[in-house]
């Protein structure tokens, strides 16, 4: 089960964080933390799922978005981002890639 959380914004848009085990770039074994934009989080999910990453849920709130990575979500034009999942709670200064770029480079399959 992927762990995760979901911050709710003032304009009534929901950002949803998820750790993604397993599904580093080019098949790793290292996990992935993927960024949603959305009106609600069942929609933030049927984006995912849409791209082809039909096991995502989103139980509880034990992950949410630091502001950091909500100012990053907000900031992408697809609003939907993903980067190298942090090891152990040390933070990564690794940018954030759009989601495209993880697609490409796995082998999830797309509808």
């Amino acid at each position: 089960m992927a762990a995760g959380g979901f911050c709710k914004l003032p304009n009534g848009s929901v950002v949803v964080a998820l750790n993604l085990p397993g599904l580093g770039p080019a098949g790793g074994a290292e996990g992935v933390r993927v960024l949603v934009l959305a009106q609600n989080r069942a929609r933030a999910l049927t984006r995912l799922r849409n791209l082809g990453l039909r096991a995502v849920y989103l139980r509880g709130n034990a992950a949410p978005p630091s502001p950091d990575e909500i100012t990053a979500v907000l900031h992408h034009p697809d609003g939907l981002i993903w980067r190298t999942a942090p090891d152990n709670g040390v933070l990564a200064t690794e940018l954030w890639h759009p989601i495209r770029a993880l697609l490409r480079g796995s082998a999830v399959a797309r509808p």
